[in-house]
């Protein structure tokens, strides 16, 4: 399977430009105009290679080969076009050149096939402009509830239903899809493993499952010099104690468990004050689900407990609870044949980060490949994956969809 080096590389580009930063990277925010150019271009890309192209009501962009047997069974892959803010030139949309680029193959040397071919550029994965994620594959399977972003608006004081109405479009009102019989996704690794133990692709085998807090401890600011240390009521050492402690736990029970206390916000924040207050974020991740609730109603405890030893009153919300996600057996086996069969480097591989994927997963067969990150950096405009390496995803990703949209 010829997939070009060269026509890989310059699609890369091609998308990136779209939103393109002078440092590198991009920055390509849902309903923004590059966003619209990107999807536009997109739409001009699928007409010129054969494909029927369309978008539904939000923004979703589709392109399909139609197929000649079973037309109504569709062969689905693509990701998210929305990036973060100063991201790279990768996440997401290389899960939709890629799939532009493995269908254009097929199409060119097979003709057409027996199933429906579809791409997908989802209008939006990332939650960077607007408080709400998923809204693209949400609203694929009708499940986007309208309610959560009538009054949502960016950090200009924009709403989201004016930006969306500003790109020509508008909430969905059609049916949930239900003639999607496969989706796979491409994306890069997002993080160290492929490139440390040199395999150019990972069969990922599930999505792990996220518990995210807002926490807030509440002690007694008051004067550095006089007070003593006996009498302090201090936010800040009971935070230490949880965050040292929390660690350590984390890290005896080890991978697949990860734990994150990302940000942190003493208060009043100066140098001659006891901070009295302390509010937190705390990120869980497993790909169990008995593990992860395990796991965070013990550090729960614990952090109650930490509190109250120390006179401090202590909030805890746990605003995120999203189950793991397992992807389908079927198309896991598919995949490592092809690895194998095809003399393909791979290691299998669970996903830490959310991806378009879990939202399908749970509603029609669902697999993932990854890519490697170059020192597993990625929400970054230094996002980069070597051209090889890409090029070897793609193979797995044409041969995958061959098999399914092509053969009995």
């Amino acid at each position: 399977m010829n997939i070009l080096y060269d026509d890989v590389a310059n699609a890369v580009k091609w998308i990136s430009s779209f939103g393109g930063l002078e440092q590198g990277g991009t920055t390509r925010l849902l309903y923004t105009p590059e966003w619209l150019a990107a999807q536009n271009a997109l739409k001009d890309r699928m007409t010129q290679i054969g494909m029927e192209s369309d978008f539904d009501e939000i923004g979703n962009l589709y392109g399909r080969f139609k197929g000649s047997k079973y037309p109504d069974e569709v062969i689905m892959s693509g990701s998210h076009v929305d990036t973060v803010v100063n991201g790279g030139k990768l996440d997401g949309q290389l899960g939709i050149i890629a799939a532009l680029l493995a269908m254009q193959y097929l199409h060119q040397h097979y003709g057409q096939p027996l199933r429906t071919l579809e791409l997908i550029s989802m209008a939006e994965e990332e939650g960077s402009r607007f408080p709400y994620v998923f809204w693209g594959s949400k609203n694929v399977f009708a499940i986007a509830d309208h309610r959560d972003v009538n009054e949502i608006e960016d950090s200009d004081g924009i709403k989201f239903v004016d930006a969306m109405k500003a790109c020509g479009f508008n909430f969905k009102t059609q049916p949930a899809r239900n003639d999607i019989k496969t989706f796979l996704e491409i994306h890069i690794e997002q993080g160290g493993v492929l490139e440390k133990e040199q395999k150019s692709i990972g069969v990922v085998t599930s999505i792990v499952g996220q518990r995210r807090y807002n926490i807030r401890l509440i002690g007694e600011a008051n004067h550095a010099g006089t007070t003593p240390m006996g009498y302090r009521k201090d936010a800040v050492y009971a935070f230490s104690q949880i965050c040292y402690q929390s660690i350590n736990k984390a890290i005896k029970v080890g991978d697949p468990l990860v734990l994150t206390f990302g940000h942190v916000e003493p208060k009043p924040n100066v140098v001659n004050v006891v901070p009295g207050e302390v509010l937190f974020t705390m990120d869980c991740r497993h790909t169990n689900k008995a593990e992860l609730v395990a796991f965070t109603e013990e550090i729960e405890a614990d952090m109650i407990r930490i509190a109250h030893q120390l006179n401090l009153e202590i909030e805890i919300n746990r605003w995120m609870d999203e189950d793991p996600i397992p992807m389908d057996t079927k198309l896991i086996h598919l995949l490592e044949e092809i690895c194998v069969q095809e003399g393909l480097s791979y290691r299998v591989m669970h996903s830490g980060a959310g991806h378009d994927s879990q939202i399908f997963a749970p509603r029609v067969p669902t697999a993932m490949l990854f890519v490697p990150s170059i020192k597993g950096i990625s929400h970054n405009i230094a996002e980069d994956t070597k051209t090889e390496d890409l090029v070897e995803g793609i193979k797995a990703l044409t041969y995958a969809l061959y098999k399914l949209a092509y053969q009995e």
